[in-house]
């Protein structure tokens, strides 16, 4: 189901994924199936988002982001794919997000740029991650 009031623009979205109202899909996203896109969440072209995947409200979901199966984000949840922002920046050096197999992140929490959080793992409401989270691991703070 997508939403009438949402603007989605890619036509590569699996079977039985919802996405709500005031979402932005650019039309490079790649959605799997039976995901839960919940409103205020926008998008980028080059975002692979992988099957039972929820996404709760007002998160952005920049170029290079890679989510893999059954991985929750929590509310307002923020990834930096840029270690240096800049507008108009002619040197932009974009630097991948992987959000391994099952894994879990908490509300409001930041993940900076080139960051793996691994399978199963568990990023904590409000932590800053800024390096990678092994496979069945729990952050919380500053990791």
């Amino acid at each position: 189901m997508i939403h009438p009031l949402a603007d989605v623009q890619t036509k590569d979205i699996g079977t039985d994924t919802n996405i709500w109202q005031f979402c932005v899909v650019l039309a490079g996203a790649h959605i799997g199936a039976g995901c839960n896109i919940c409103s205020h969440v926008f998008i980028e072209n080059n975002v692979k988002i992988g099957n039972n995947v929820t996404v709760k409200n007002g998160v952005s979901l920049y170029d290079g982001i890679v989510i893999e199966d059954g991985v929750f984000i929590g509310p307002n949840a923020s990834f930096c794919n840029d270690r240096y922002p800049k507008s108009k920046n002619k040197n932009f050096k974009l630097e991948p997000i992987v959000i391994k197999k099952g894994a879990s992140i908490g509300a409001n929490a930041t993940i900076l740029p080139g960051v793996t959080i691994g399978e199963n793992a568990l990023v904590a409401a409000g932590a800053v991650v800024t390096k990678n989270v092994p496979a069945r691991t729990t952050v919380k703070g500053k990791f």
